[in-house]
């Protein structure tokens, strides 16, 4: 069995890596080939939020675009087209539509974000909003044999569109995501840790003003990855400003002694954008075995357990009560760091995940070409 899966982005992003690329050996175990075609490459993805590569981006974009058209055609000789959010990252589903109405491929859609939901570009402003064309992604719930969510929520909105769901969250390999060994990165002081990306900073760049508090009374340092900016700085802390990698990506979570997961809702967030996040920064927490504080937001409240693997905090006095009480207590970080450990072997798998996905492929194309 053969699928053709389109991504917007290359391996470098999450969405890309996690929810497409690790099910490839995964899903060739259960006789299922699965072939990625990102619409970006590297190079491209890398420029694409600074703005003083505007005009090459614009060039390159409308050279993938044609590019992936050629895509149409492949489609034609694949038992299942996966769609993972979207072909194109801007425009109108030109290239879903013609695949599954045209050529008549039955299609997945694979949701792990809001997408449906309209928000304002951080780097773009309002062209970027009017260029993504938020409406399309109903079109594509509409078209898909079933759509594969990242969360309940995003799985409800699916269903309210009279489509079917199943929920399958994004997980990471445990195999590698893993505690770190016994002694690795021994230290007197302590790391709060994030990793994200230059749209989700700000979320990070709302504590600063606990961290500074924070710092009166411990000490610390604060580790920040991919945030997309050259000087990130908190008074009366020790700042870590890295550039994400893919190579590192997992030595830095497990540099960490408590990772951090805020989500702030207003300004470009709206609240159901926010409450579609899938909590994976949290799955990847768990799995390295390291405590964290996060914003119960959406499905956020839901992961894991409260008190047991994390602490919740939505308030200034909130984060700060459970950062302090973490730094304080090294028994307690290590019994939450093992806790959580537990639950994602429990609960976030590859193994399991990849069957279900191989079932709803397997689903979408028992029913053969579309009529």
């Amino acid at each position: 069995m053969k699928v053709l899966a389109l991504a917007s982005y290359p391996i470098e992003a999450a969405a890309t890596r996690y929810r497409l690329y690790q099910f490839v050996a995964p899903l060739a175990e259960r006789g299922i080939t699965l072939e990625i075609r990102p619409l970006l490459d590297s190079r491209l993805f890398a420029s694409l939020y600074r703005r003083e590569e505007m005009p090459r981006t614009a060039a390159g974009l409308l050279a993938a675009a044609l590019r992936r058209l050629g895509d149409v055609i492949e489609a034609r000789e694949a038992d299942v087209l996966l769609v993972q959010r979207e072909a194109m990252m801007f425009g109108p589903p030109v290239v879903e539509w013609l695949a599954t109405r045209v050529g008549q491929c039955p299609m997945v859609l694979d949701l792990d974000d809001a997408t449906y939901v309209p928000y304002t570009s951080p780097t773009y402003g309002r062209l970027g909003s009017a260029l993504k064309w938020f409406g399309k992604t109903d079109d594509l719930i509409r078209w898909a044999k079933v759509a594969t969510c990242g969360n309940p929520l995003i799985a409800e909105y699916v269903r309210s569109k009279g489509a079917r769901a199943v929920v399958i969250p994004t997980v990471v390999d445990t195999t590698l995501f893993r505690p770190r060994p016994e002694g690795a990165f021994e230290r007197e002081v302590l790391t709060l840790g994030w990793i994200g990306t230059h749209s989700t900073y700000p979320f990070l760049e709302s504590l600063f003003p606990v961290l500074q508090r924070l710092a009166g009374v411990h000490r610390f340092g604060l580790k920040v990855i991919g945030a997309g900016r050259n000087d990130v700085s908190v008074p009366g802390v020790e700042v870590e400003n890295l550039d994400w990698s893919l190579q590192r990506e997992i030595a830095d979570f497990q540099s960490f002694d408590i990772g951090l997961y805020p989500i702030v809702i207003g300004g470009s967030s709206p609240r159901e954008w926010a409450a579609g996040k899938s909590g994976f920064k949290s799955v990847q927490y768990m799995s390295v075995g390291i405590p964290h504080v996060m914003t119960p937001v959406g499905v956020c409240a839901e992961i894991g357990e409260p008190g047991v693997t994390h602490f919740c905090a939505t308030s200034p006095d909130e984060w700060f009560n459970a950062l302090s009480t973490l730094l304080s207590d090294a028994g307690l970080r290590r019994q939450m760091g093992e806790a959580g450990r537990r639950h994602a072997l429990q609960y976030y798998t590859v193994p399991a995940q990849a069957e279900k996905l191989a079932q709803v492929l397997r689903e979408a194309a028992g029913g053969g070409r579309q009529k």
